[in-house]
């Protein structure tokens, strides 16, 4: 009987390990389920983009608006009877080069090689 009872015991142990410690148990479980919400996270995003993706398709195919937008904004290109105005943000200008002076020896150089 201790015997038996031993065999049982081993056993035990040896689900134990199998289910806590071994990657094939509760980790891998755990793991898993992380890796299922994070593709379940991009895959919403996803569809999202998708459907945003078939609408601009549709309004392509269906529209000229959306064609004469895409056409304007990637090509640059302007329409019959247009002018095109472009406005520069002054705070984005390069500042204007300050006045730089001479070194001394430098304007006694230019005076004795008049």
């Amino acid at each position: 009987m201790r015997f038996f009872a031993a065999v049982l015991f081993v056993v035990l142990l040896g689900l134990q390990y199998r289910l806590w410690i071994s990657d094939d148990g509760l980790r891998s479980v755990l793991n898993l389920k992380k890796s299922v919400a994070a593709q379940r996270v991009e895959n919403a995003t996803l569809l999202q983009r998708n459907g945003q993706l078939a609408a601009e398709v549709k309004d392509l195919k269906g529209g000229t608006s959306a064609l004469e937008e895409r056409a304007r904004n990637d090509l640059g290109m302007v329409g019959k009877d247009e002018t095109f105005f472009q406005v520069v943000d002054p705070a984005g200008w390069p500042a204007a080069p300050e006045a730089v002076t001479p070194a001394p020896g430098a304007l006694a150089a230019q005076k004795t090689a008049r």
